[in-house]
Parts: structure tokens; sequence; C-alpha cells
């Protein structure tokens, strides 16, 4: 169970034209500035909280950046962190307790593509910004019929994470003319991000001349795949790829390992964390995952970031979205210094106005973040399209390919 550092009372804070109050009518702790709120949902506990941890302190941090440089002058943010447990109904109610807080001004978030599914209609009836370091599903920008008819469903989302129409190209072409890999079973787990990922990865990887030999799809929470592994072993496969978390993956290769067969296996960036080495143990090397943009520690933007992280003992990996999660919080209060330059340097005393300016000032976002040049396409999609594979060596992940994808 993880310990919330930084979780505020839903609205217990009001924007005057003087400052912030509370409801006894004392000023806020920064000498009568405002204060604003920006809310993080990710799962916290349970499963996928590795990764949920370093979107957190990731956001934390931007927001301690923000106070400590005075990046809007006379405002103080604050984060309102809330725990999703990688459940979709849990995120909708996250989500209907930040825009009922009527400080807050945007949201970083979730971790999860099902998960937001569930959200983006709560922020786009509150005109609320909402930017995710981490959902890949390319729907939640581009629609249902994004592979035909690409037109984006709320204008309030964002974020700062490429697609899986990306990852899964960039995987399969990695798998193929990387690795040589010929023949691919594919694995996922009936989730929203698994199901697209692989998918996406069976159709480019026939495109290329692979050939998927199966399929199958595994049940979240489970802990037995022995009869896939043996279906995997005798399939003819030379290559695994798994559409999900790292939970269920790393089970499945330790198990498949067991059975003797040396096929690796190939997965996205909901496999990218430390815990799936810890879980799978030896059985994992030489395993394979994709993660968005390039690897955190070579950016030297990052140095600073992860020395922070590491220094305040934060829990978590900060390595998949951590930076990522800095930079959409960044975006957000970015946006609120626009709307205040925009008003005579105050920020707007009106809540419903100071959240559609930021909104739009989202959508004009154009800054050297952590991770390279921040700004959204008319979709909302980051314009970031880098992408890199990591491989299993030695207990550690590291990276062996840096690139984009060739959609053709």
């Amino acid at each position: 169970m993880v310990i919330l550092t930084s979780v505020l009372t839903t609205g217990a804070l009001t924007l005057t034209a003087c400052g912030s109050r509370d409801d006894s009518g004392d000023k806020s702790a920064d000498g009568g500035g405002t204060t604003l709120t920006i809310g993080v949902d990710a799962p916290l506990s349970g499963e996928n909280s590795t990764t949920g941890l370093g979107i957190q302190y990731g956001a934390q941090i931007a927001v301690d950046d923000a106070n400590k440089n005075n990046w809007v002058p006379g405002v103080k943010f604050k984060l309102k962190a809330l725990d999703d447990k990688a459940q979709p109904a849990t995120g909708q109610s996250n989500a209907t307790s930040i825009v009922g807080d009527k400080t807050a001004v945007g949201a970083v978030g979730p971790l999860n593509s099902g998960v937001a599914q569930t959200m983006q209609q709560v922020f786009a009836s509150a005109n609320m910004v909402q930017i995710s370091p981490a959902n890949t599903n390319p729907e939640l920008t581009q629609g249902k019929n994004w592979q035909t008819d690409k037109k984006r469903p709320y204008k309030t989302y964002f974020r700062t994470a490429t697609t899986d129409e990306l990852q899964g190209s960039f995987a399969a072409g990695y798998a193929y003319n990387g690795l040589k890999k010929k023949k691919a079973f594919v694995v996922d787990d009936k989730q929203t991000y698994g199901a697209g990922l692989a998918k996406i990865f069976a159709q480019q990887y026939k495109k290329m001349g692979g050939q998927v030999v199966a399929t199958d799809h595994v049940n979240t929470g489970d802990k037995d795949f022995g009869s896939l592994a043996t279906k995997i072993k005798n399939s003819g496969a030379d290559l695994v790829y798994y559409g999900g978390q790292y939970d269920e993956s790393a089970l499945i290769t330790k198990q498949l390992k067991d059975t003797g067969a040396k096929i690796p296996l190939f997965g996205g960036d909901g496999m990218f964390a430390s815990t799936y080495i810890e879980a799978a143990g030896k059985s994992s090397e030489g395993d394979l995952a994709t993660a968005i943009g390039v690897p955190a520690d070579t950016l030297p933007a990052a140095k600073q970031f992860i020395q922070t992280y590491k220094d305040k003992g934060y829990k978590g990996d900060y390595g998949a979205y951590g930076a990522y999660a800095y930079d959409a919080t960044t975006a957000i209060i970015k946006a609120v210094k626009a709307a205040a330059d925009a008003n005579g340097g105050k920020v707007p005393t009106d809540i419903n106005d100071l959240r559609s300016k930021v909104v739009d000032g989202v959508q004009k976002s154009d800054f050297e973040g952590l991770t390279g040049k921040i700004s959204f396409d008319q979709y909302g999609d980051t314009t970031n399209k880098q992408l890199t594979v990591y491989q299993v060596e030695k207990g550690a992940w590291k990276d062996v390919e840096t690139g984009t994808a060739d959609l053709k």
C-alpha cells in the first residue's frame, strides 16, 4: 500500500480576486497567492503500480520545480494524486473528483488506455485538460475509425506518449528485420491497450513477410500459463509477442522458459518496468520491450530530474513515464502562465474561464521538455514520434534500437 503525499480535499479551496482561501477564510500558505490544483490519476497500488508511481512522482517534481522557481508569479501549485488501481470505474470516479475540485485546472494520467476511455467524457464535460504520459491506444485521440477516418473525439484530451500504431509497427519492424524472427506467436490480455497493440503488431509483421503461427488470449490476474507455454513451445514460433502489462508477461516468459523453450518474449511499454525483470528473474534474459521516446538517462535535460527522483527516494520506476509525466504537468503549468500573461499578469478568477484557457494553451504548447520538444498535433497527439527497443541484458533493460516506425 502506498501513502499519497500530496492529496487535497476536494473543493476545499476557491479562487478569489486576491488569492485562495479555505472554507474558514484563511489565506493560502503562500501568503495570499492563488493556489491551483493539478490532478494525477494512475494505479498507485496493486497491478501496474511500479509505472503508476513513476507518473505520480514525475508530476510531483514538476509541481515542486514550478513552485520553487516561481514559474507562474503569485500561483502555488498542488498535486491531487488518486489511485485508480488500473480499474476503469475507479478512474471515472477519480475524474469526477478532480473536476469537482474548484481549484483544479488540469489532470495528468492515466496509465491504462482502458481507464482513459471512462475518464475522457468527464473531463470534456468540465472543459478541463487531461494529458496522459502513457496512453497509446489510437482511438483515444483519433476515434474508433482511426484507420480509415480520423476524427478527434475530445478537444480536452492530449498525450505525451505516441500511439500503438507506431509502437506496434516499430516492434514488428525490429522483430522481422532486426532480430530476423520469421514466425511469431501473438498473445494479448484482452484489454484495450494489450489487444490493440497485439493486433497492430500482427498486421504489420505479416505485411513485412512474417508469419503469425498462432494467437491466444489471457486474462489479467491469471497466474497459471502452463497450457499456453506448451502451445507456444510446440507451435514452431521463434518469437512470442505479448500485448499487455508486466504482471502477466513476467509469468508467461518464466513458465515458457521452464518448458525448455528458448523463445524470447517481446512486448510493449506496458512490459517496460524493472518489476518485469524482478518477477521473471533469469527467465527474462533476452526478452524485449518497446517504450516511447528515447532513454531518459541519455537526455541531458532529464539528468536533474532523475537525480531529484533518486534523492527524494520516490518509489516506482521513473524510466517508462516519469519524464513524460513531468512534461505533461509542465504543459499545464505553462498554459496557466499563458492565461495569466494574457490577463495582465493575473490568473483569471473564474475557474471555468481558466480551465477553458488552459485547454487552448496546451493545444498551442511549443517548448523543450525533458523528453524533447513538447507540442501537439490536431488530434492532441504528441509530435514526438521516437521509440526505443530495450532488451534484458544481465538483469537490466538495455536500449538496443531507437528510431521511428515505418508505416508503409
